[in-house]
């Protein structure tokens, strides 16, 4: 059995590029930075910054293009595939990406909205807020001694 399956939450490093192939496919790609935070043997926080190049395409890459903006958090699930080419001067490159097949907006700042293709808000004006900056998640509060139903649960 074989799995090729990445996760990652992070946040977009720059606005998505969208293009179209000659087959009129939307293929849109970008940068996503995770960050990992431990504490070394001495007592002593340390962070690390990984950076990952995202591919999205079909429907979803004119998602991408049309909501995320540089530092909006986001989820993608994918495949890793790497390519080889050769560059200019003939030496042969390599890059590995994600290529998304599921892709979670995270929250979006308060006042956000849309974007067009130029970076701007659509029709040139600033949109309305749109509420809080996250939705709240439910809590459920259950007491040891009584029984979970589930018609009870929020999902």
């Amino acid at each position: 059995m074989n799995l090729n399956k990445a996760i990652i939450i992070g946040r977009v490093t720059a606005d998505p590029q969208l293009r179209t192939t000659a087959g009129g496919q939307p293929v849109s790609s970008f940068g996503i930075a995770t960050n990992r935070v431990w504490t070394d043997k001495s007592g002593a926080k340390q962070e690390e910054t990984e950076f990952h190049n995202i591919v999205v395409w079909g429907r979803t890459a004119e998602i991408a293009a049309q909501y995320l903006t540089k530092g909006a958090t986001v989820l993608i699930e994918g495949r890793l595939q790497t390519r080889s080419w050769t560059d200019k001067t003939g030496g042969q490159r390599k890059t590995t990406e994600i290529i998304c097949e599921k892709l979670q907006l995270g929250p979006r700042a308060q006042g956000a909205g849309p974007r067009q293709r130029g970076g701007g808000f659509a029709g040139g004006a600033k949109a309305a807020p749109v509420g809080k900056a996250s939705e709240e998640i439910p809590t459920i509060n259950i007491d040891e001694s009584e029984e979970v139903k589930a018609e009870d649960l929020p999902f």
